[in-house]
């Protein structure tokens, strides 16, 4: 196990079930944090957990399974962990997902009103359940996972890109309560943005062989510069959009 700055910590994931979230327990276990996961499909996260755990003997991984749209029960995840492991470091947003159109004209409201509740209102609820007990930690982070196309929209994309582009002010806003919590000294948690053009895996590489997958990041390289946030100081990473693709 690690003996860095993640060594001891308690990190809750967000989403831990996807392919990005497995590989956020890996590396995140592997630096010597405690692990608690949760994911809205049980079995999903129960694959989640056990492979961190066989792949890091020892490793401390937990599942919840909670409804992240419900704000009590997010509240009552936050409140769980922190009485049953003494704090909360860190928690890492990895619900994803997507929908768009083929054109501007053909965007469909119903997307949008998907793509809010798991895009945004996930974000606002974890935030909202999480931020005191961040602010309390000593090495305090919330990180939100975003896309390029935040910045730069195209057409049939404008309801994702609008869900994305909320959830980065909502977590700018966060990032603003612990620079003001932190006073004179400076913040002492984070709120802090990673943004891609999309994300790969090794499943999806065995699909389409002959996919370049031009600017997408690896889960792996993900998972790694999710980790990378708690070597940093919070001040040089709080409130910041940190790309890891090249930006538009």
């Amino acid at each position: 196990m690690g003996n860095g700055a993640l060594s001891g910590a308690v990190i809750a994931v967000a989403g831990a079930g996807g392919p990005a979230g497995r590989a956020a327990l890996l590396r995140l276990a592997e630096a010597g944090a405690t692990v608690v996961g949760s994911d809205n499909d049980p079995e999903r996260l129960a694959e989640a957990v056990d492979a961190a755990r066989y792949a890091h003997g020892g490793a401390s991984v937990v599942g919840d399974t909670v409804d992240l749209l419900d704000l009590g029960a997010t509240r009552d995840w936050a409140t769980r962990i922190e009485k049953d492991f003494g704090r909360v470091d860190g928690l890492v947003h990895l619900v994803g997902g997507w929908r768009g159109s083929e054109t501007f004209t053909r965007t469909s409201l119903d997307d949008w009103d998907f793509l809010e509740l798991l895009l945004i209102r996930t974000v606002q609820h974890t935030s909202l359940a999480f931020h005191e007990a961040l602010q309390r930690s000593d090495r305090g982070r919330y990180i939100l996972i975003s896309a390029a196309g935040a910045s730069m929209p195209t057409a049939g994309n404008a309801a994702y890109a609008a869900a994305k582009a909320a959830a980065e002010a909502w977590t700018l806003a966060m990032a603003d309560f612990f620079r003001k919590a932190g006073g004179p000294e400076g913040p002492t948690s984070a709120a802090a943005i990673l943004v891609v053009k999309a994300l790969v895996h090794d499943a999806m590489r065995a699909e389409k062989p002959n996919a370049k997958f031009a600017g997408f990041t690896d889960v792996k390289e993900l998972a790694e510069a999710i980790t990378g946030l708690w070597e940093r100081p919070a001040q040089e990473v709080n409130g910041q959009r940190l790309w890891l693709t090249e930006k538009p």
